[in-house]
């Protein structure tokens, strides 16, 4: 402590407590901040490994209607699928994005399967000066296709601070349901998912919509957060038993000087 505490004396009884009590609340604090750091580490961590198993895995057959409601994140996102059916370019949307080409559109078009059901599958990114219906249709291909992408959730709502607005057909989110609805197909017969197509053999790397911009990459710095969070729990505590310490010096001098101090 500082000189001024020496010739001072002992601390008052009032300060004392509010010292220690901001410190142990302080402690409290950082020692709860990195514990969840940890946790969200491991959450991380498994995230990771789900997905990355779950994109190198062999294509499996795309989840029909008695599977839906079965589905779950942990199970199934980022699965690869495979399905065949023809695409329907009339109910096509175009979805605000921003990949690593720059800013643009998802290009979400329904296919109907063979076996039934609608599935509305992202066929890749397309740059603003393509978005116009015209510039698109030289894209399209008719007839069966067979599309290999990865199994994708809904995302209700919109962007960040931008809603969705069917009415005027701006989307920010890929909203099956509402888009499903916009474009005037029965909710019962839409997948409650999308696809998200990957590149194939033989595709033109060139081509628009560009497929295989699916982000399959998450940051992970919890470890660095809990291990931030977790030294300033120490440096506090290390603060507050210098200042236990340093009380009962004062405290053990106070005592010593009346101790010696003479008598009237």
């Amino acid at each position: 402590m500082t000189s001024s505490s020496s010739t001072n004396g002992p601390r008052q009884t009032r300060t004392l407590v509010v010292l220690i009590g901001a410190a142990v609340l302080a402690f409290a604090g950082f020692i709860a901040l990195g514990t969840w750091q940890v946790k969200r580490l491991a959450w991380k961590e498994a995230l990771i490994a789900r997905v990355q198993a779950h994109v190198q895995g062999e294509p499996v057959a795309a989840p029909g209607p008695q599977q839906w409601s079965g589905l779950t994140v942990e199970a199934h996102e980022y699965r690869r699928i495979a399905v065949a059916g023809q695409f329907d370019y009339t109910h096509e949307v175009l979805v605000q994005a921003t990949t690593e080409l720059g800013s643009g559109f998802w290009v979400l078009t329904p296919l109907r399967t063979e076996q039934g059901f609608w599935l509305y599958v992202n066929r890749g990114f397309v740059p603003p000066e393509l978005r116009a219906p015209s510039q698109l249709a030289a894209f399209n291909k008719p007839g069966t296709q067979h599309v290999v992408g990865l199994l994708r959730f809904t995302e209700p709502g919109g962007g960040f601070l931008r809603h969705n607005d069917p009415a005027q057909g701006r989307w920010y989110s890929r909203d099956i349901a509402a888009i499903a609805q916009a474009q005037g197909l029965s909710s019962a017969s839409v997948a409650p998912y999308f696809v998200d197509a990957v590149a194939q053999a033989g595709d033109n790397p060139n081509a628009w919509p560009r497929p295989g911009l699916t982000v399959l990459r998450f940051s992970n710095n919890h470890l660095v957060y809990a291990l931030t969070w977790f030294a300033l729990a120490a440096m506090t505590a290390g603060a507050l038993g210098y200042l236990i310490v340093d009380e009962r010096r004062l405290r053990r001098l106070a005592l010593e000087r009346q101790e010696h101090a003479p008598h009237a």
